[in-house]
């Protein structure tokens, strides 16, 4: 994620940023720009960029709840943005502690859909006109008639609004035994379902899909029971980037690409702060923007030193490592697949 500057004042700002604290302009992200930017709100409503002279913008309609400071673009009749229009449910605001969480959650999904538009992936809501587009639904278990369970399904992302409580997200990562759950992490593994569907399934990408991945065909269901029965193979750290990638081809996939989003997004940040990590060939470099590059290795030659620096400065805070990963061979081949697929390359 890129950090932006206030047009007023100089002032570093961040994605999420509604007010610049030191002059107290107003931010809104403009998706058709992809930059946050210092505005100005008429009595009318519209919203101008402090940096443009084209006006006509408007706030998003969750801006109201404190969930989104994206804008809509001059002429768009919608009442919510790209990315908040992507939702089919969204938790009771009445019960108390349910915006708290909604925020949180959608600050996650909206890094999320941030990363998709970047890369140019298409992002439409499922609809009518849409029906191959993306519904979120976010959940609350306790309002829920059956156990709300974190998945995908035909273009439909569901989520449990607990996952946004910290206690109760640790909780549930370490009873099954992962060394990473997030809210970001979630919506990048989830959308990995919906974009295999949508680029990989029924293409000629098939092929080099089963070649890395294995045979999707095998039974979903049946894979799942015998992992949470049985646990992964012992040597699964050999040949996937998760325990939980080697349950089934189509979760490995979702896994690498949420890698993938994790990898490019990360480096995109680390370009945009200029910083320099020791150990990174300088005919190699990535450039200015990570999704952008399509030289794969140079990604890749550049992102284990800067997760080895991050771990590090981590473990000198007494925080866990923000990626406690490794990337074996095997994994490299299918985080290269995904990436060519991205970019619209045929492997």
């Amino acid at each position: 994620m890129r950090i932006f500057t206030c047009q007023r004042c100089g002032q570093r700002v961040y994605f999420e940023n509604v007010r610049c604290e030191r002059c107290g302009a107003d931010l809104a992200y403009l998706p058709d720009r992809m930059v946050v930017a210092a505005v100005t709100v008429a009595a009318d409503g519209t919203v101008t960029p402090m940096d443009s002279e084209t006006g006509g913008y408007r706030l998003c309609g969750n801006a109201q709840h404190g969930a989104c400071n994206w804008l809509l673009e001059p002429g768009d009749g919608q009442p919510l943005c790209r990315a908040c229009r992507l939702n089919r449910v969204i938790p009771d605001l009445s019960v108390p502690d349910n915006l708290r969480r909604w925020q949180r959650i959608e600050l996650a999904k909206h890094r999320a859909v941030h990363n998709l538009l970047r890369f140019g992936l298409p992002v439409e809501p499922k609809a009518g006109a849409a029906p191959e587009g993306i519904a979120f639904e976010f959940l609350a278990p306790e309002a829920a008639p059956a156990p709300v369970m974190t998945g995908h399904a035909g273009g439909v992302i569901t989520l449990s609004i607990a996952e946004a409580d910290d206690a109760e997200r640790e909780a549930r990562r370490v009873a099954m035994g992962e060394p990473y759950r997030t809210l970001l992490g979630h919506f990048r593994h989830e959308l990995g379902h919906y974009y295999w569907e949508r680029l990989v399934e029924g293409t000629p990408l098939i092929d080099g899909f089963r070649e890395l991945f294995g045979d999707e065909r095998q039974d979903y269901a049946q894979a799942l029971q015998c992992h949470y029965g049985q646990g992964p193979p012992a040597d699964w750290n050999g040949h996937f980037i998760s325990a939980y990638a080697s349950s089934h081809p189509w979760e490995d996939w979702a896994e690498c690409w949420a890698h993938t989003m994790h990898m490019v997004g990360t480096l995109d940040t680390a370009a945009n702060l200029k910083l320099v990590v020791i150990g990174v060939d300088a005919k190699r470099e990535i450039g200015g923007d990570a999704y952008r590059c399509t030289d794969f290795e140079a990604l890749l030659d550049t992102w284990y030193p800067l997760t080895e620096a991050l771990n590090a400065l981590n473990r000198s805070m007494g925080v866990n490592d923000p990626y406690p990963f490794v990337v074996n061979a095997p994994t490299t081949g299918k985080l290269a697949f995904i990436h060519r697929v991205i970019h619209g390359k045929r492997p």
